[in-house]
This record gives structure tokens, C-alpha cells and sequence, in this order.
């Protein structure tokens, strides 16, 4: 059984559409372009760079959060490499369910 570690995301910038330079609690990086799992009820309206921007930092939760409750785990985001495929799979699955 995989650990889930904790992860605090201490800062973000957006570097491209849909893509986001994000730095973690221990120093760590990770260059996110969200884009192709931007897809069902909560993270296709982040679809609309204009709501994708909006995106902040929640201080109770350190996270990226958006105004329409979209957020990540920050375990998730820390170690995108390894969610990526999935996530991006259930976006495409999504994705046919709203067809």
C-alpha cells in the first residue's frame, strides 16, 4: 500500500495557459499543465481561462482552490508525474459521459 504523505503547496504561478509552476512545503516543484484533465462538472468550468486564472491559494487547506470549489490534493499535485495518465484517462471517460 502506497503512503499518502502530506504536502503543503507554498506558492504558485501561472507560467502558460492552463499551466502552473506550483512549489511545495519541502522545496519541491512541479510544472502542472491541467489541461487535459479539465473535464466533468467541477474542473471543466477551469476550462475558461478566465475562471483558470482565478485560481489562489487556500491558507487553511494549502492548496489551489478556485472560485467554483475545484481544487487538487496537494499529495496529488506534489507528485503529478505519477497521477497524470489517470487522471487524464478519467477526464476522456468523463468527457464521453457528457456527449
Amino acid at each position: 500500500m502506497d503512503d499518502h504523505l502530506i504536502y503543503r503547496v507554498r506558492a504558485f504561478e501561472i507560467v502558460g495557459p492552463y499551466t502552473m509552476r506550483v512549489v511545495f512545503d519541502d522545496e519541491a516543484e512541479q510544472v502542472i499543465n491541467f489541461e487535459p484533465v479539465l473535464a466533468g462538472e467541477l474542473y471543466r468550468p477551469l476550462r475558461d481561462l478566465s475562471v483558470f486564472n482565478q485560481a489562489q491559494l487556500d491558507p487553511e487547506v494549502q492548496t489551489l482552490v478556485w472560485p467554483n470549489g475545484a481544487d487538487f490534493d496537494p499529495e496529488t499535485l506534489r507528485n503529478w508525474p505519477k497521477y497524470v495518465e489517470v487522471l487524464t484517462a478519467r477526464a476522456r471517460k468523463w468527457e464521453l459521459l457528457e456527449v
